[in-house]
């Protein structure tokens, strides 16, 4: 491990050691909260399946609220992206996550800010009183909170994306770890992704690798399901388009392989695919480059950066793949219906 790793490492155990001590203080909400979070930096399918908790947990009669951080966003939180409507903030004053799971989730709020715990009593304070009554069934949905350590769950959902379980198995910054594999521990619930696009012998070898850490959380697989093509207007069309189909792709996410797989087992012939950095933004000089360079072929790019194009004059030719989160029934059990809600305190160590 190089000095930047080890630097980093030490940061790491001398926060864990501060709360640990209570120096610094894990504040905990008046509502149950669910975390989902990941040990590596992106590319896990995170956003997907934020929207999928919340959405079932609306569909239980229950009340979810999304908190998020709002990466790369500029307004100051806390604040609502959304009271359960259309976004009322832009991709640049909220970020392109906060603003997707805005426009998916209809009827869940979406409040952003740094300190999720203050975040979190802003919503509590602000939402209609039909929401954030106790008998509504609200609870917090926490945005990639697997390191915010500041606030209390109480249930820790870990994504580890089954292609790339750790990363190049190094620290951040010689790596894409944000902490040390011991931190799974932590976790009271895990989810390998994208499971569907591997082998069973792969799984296997992931799970064998997790449970020296963590050999009492059950562990769920899941895929991320395209189901079907959006446009910048929100018109969806369905998946057929794009067998045999010759298109040109792009993506500003963490994991573009991946996005180009899911396209070409769609049966998509993927001329030219533009690859630019996570969380990119767009200007209309970007745009104007893909369509010159497209010469006429569909477009085809993420939900995440379809969000990010609004405002710019468009071709009518680009669309977004719509992405949904799938797994087992057995996962949503053991979120809402008991056992590990029931946890008396979080582990820290």
């Amino acid at each position: 491990m190089g000095i930047p790793s080890l630097l980093y490492k030490a940061v790491l155990r001398g926060r864990r050691s501060l709360y640990k001590s209570g120096i610094m203080k894990t504040r905990k909400l008046p509502l149950k909260v669910v975390s989902i979070g990941n040990l590596t930096l992106g590319g896990t399918g995170k956003t997907p399946a934020v929207i999928a908790v919340a959405s079932e947990a609306k569909k239980r009669g229950l009340s979810p609220c999304v908190l998020t951080r709002g990466y790369k966003g500029k307004a100051k939180g806390p604040c609502f992206v959304s009271t359960g409507d259309n976004p009322l903030l832009t991709v640049h004053l909220a970020g392109d996550e906060p603003v997707l799971m805005a426009e998916r989730l209809d009827g869940i709020p979406v409040v952003m800010g740094k300190d999720r715990y203050k975040s979190g009593i802003f919503a509590i304070e602000n939402l209609p009183s039909g929401i954030r009554n106790p008998k509504s069934g609200m609870l917090f949905i926490l945005d990639d909170g697997f390191q915010h350590r500041g606030l209390y769950r109480d249930i820790d959902v870990l994504l580890i994306d089954t292609l790339k379980p750790f990363g190049n198995g190094k620290l951040f910054p010689e790596g894409t770890l944000r902490e040390p594999r011991d931190a799974m521990k932590r976790a009271d619930i895990i989810v390998l992704t994208k499971s569907d696009m591997t082998g069973s012998e792969t799984i296997t070898k992931v799970i064998s690798e997790i449970k020296p850490y963590n050999s009492q959380s059950p562990v769920y697989t899941a895929r991320h399901k395209p189901i079907s093509l959006i446009d910048s207007s929100g018109e969806t069309r369905n998946l057929d388009g794009l067998s045999d189909n010759r298109l040109f792709a792009f993506a500003g996410i963490a994991n573009t392989l991946y996005f180009q797989s899911i396209l070409r087992s769609l049966g998509a012939d993927i001329v030219k695919f533009k690859n630019f950095r996570d969380h990119y933004h767009y200007n209309q000089r970007d745009i104007d480059t893909i369509k010159r360079e497209a010469h006429g072929l569909d477009i085809i790019t993420t939900e995440k950066d379809l969000i990010k194009l609004k405002g710019l004059d468009l071709p009518d030719n680009i669309y977004a793949l719509k992405i949904e989160f799938y797994i087992d029934s057995e996962f949503y059990i053991s979120i809402f219906g008991g056992g590990q809600n029931d946890k008396e305190h979080q582990r820290q160590d």
